[in-house]
């Protein structure tokens, strides 16, 4: 059964739950005839996006030690998240396996395929190198 908002004449507001076919009740204050009041509604619950794997724990120690309810919901939260990465390709990441995301890759994980060493920037010809020279060698 819905639930009702009424008003009276002289502006009194209550609700009602009853049958739609069913006729309004009278004011519970004064008496007076009622009518219905466009209702305002709710909307439950909330949307969100499950993480991305980079966001998800990286280490054993990350998971309570392997508390089993807590793994449990690890796994329907990644699969939540395939499912919406296959349904949404725009939202994959990167899906490299990550090797390294500790000490001097804390912020940016070491994946397969990457350097390990940043490769330095492209100097210009005639600039010093690194030991303070210019060139190769000197036609003087």
């Amino acid at each position: 059964m819905p639930i009702y908002e009424l008003s009276c004449e002289t502006g009194h507001r209550s609700e009602t739950l009853q049958a739609s076919a069913a006729p309004l009740p009278a004011c519970p204050v004064c008496g007076a005839a009622t009518r219905k009041l466009p209702s305002g509604f709710g909307v439950g619950g909330s949307a969100s996006v499950p993480p991305p794997p980079e966001r998800m724990p990286q280490t054993w120690k990350s998971t309570h030690r392997g508390d089993r309810d807590y793994v449990t919901h690890l796994r329907r939260v990644a699969d939540a998240r395939r499912d919406l990465e296959s349904r949404n390709p725009e939202l994959a990441g990167d899906h490299r396996p990550v090797l390294a995301h500790a000490g001097r890759f804390e912020g940016s994980p070491l994946r397969a395929g990457d350097p390990m060493e940043p490769e330095a920037p492209a100097r210009p010809p005639g600039s010093p190198g690194p030991s303070g020279a210019a060139g190769e060698a000197s036609g003087t």
